[in-house]
């Protein structure tokens, strides 16, 4: 990570904290509250998107190798593969599509109501 990166990332935590902080104590305004809710949706839109692409990928790999991606990723970790590009994308993949999953899970306003 850049130091330009890691300099807007800080700027942007110290913003969120600042806006938690003003949710805790009401202060946020209608205008507020549906900018908040509509960057959740924009960010859930992106994700699946994301998500959907990852999935056509591995289900390509999936149908190419036999096997679905649950299984090559627990043969993958154990060291029962070999270091093909196939593989280490494979396994990339798998990952990315985890933590998707996970931060659409965050991203979830319907979990939270």
């Amino acid at each position: 990570m850049s130091i330009m990166q890691a300099s807007s990332q800080q700027l942007t935590a110290s913003r969120l904290e600042r806006l938690a902080q003003m949710v805790r104590k009401q202060q946020v305004s209608p205008v507020m509250a549906r900018t908040i809710d509509k960057l959740f949706e924009l960010e859930r839109e992106e994700s699946r998107r994301q998500l959907e692409q990852i999935q056509e990928d591995l289900r390509a790999l999936e149908v190419r190798y036999g096997m679905d991606s649950e299984a090559f990723y627990r043969k993958y970790q154990a060291g029962e593969t070999d270091d093909r590009m196939d593989f280490v994308e494979w396994a990339s993949l798998v990952q990315m599509a985890t933590n998707l999953k996970e931060r659409l899970a965050l991203l979830d306003v319907e979990a939270e109501e």
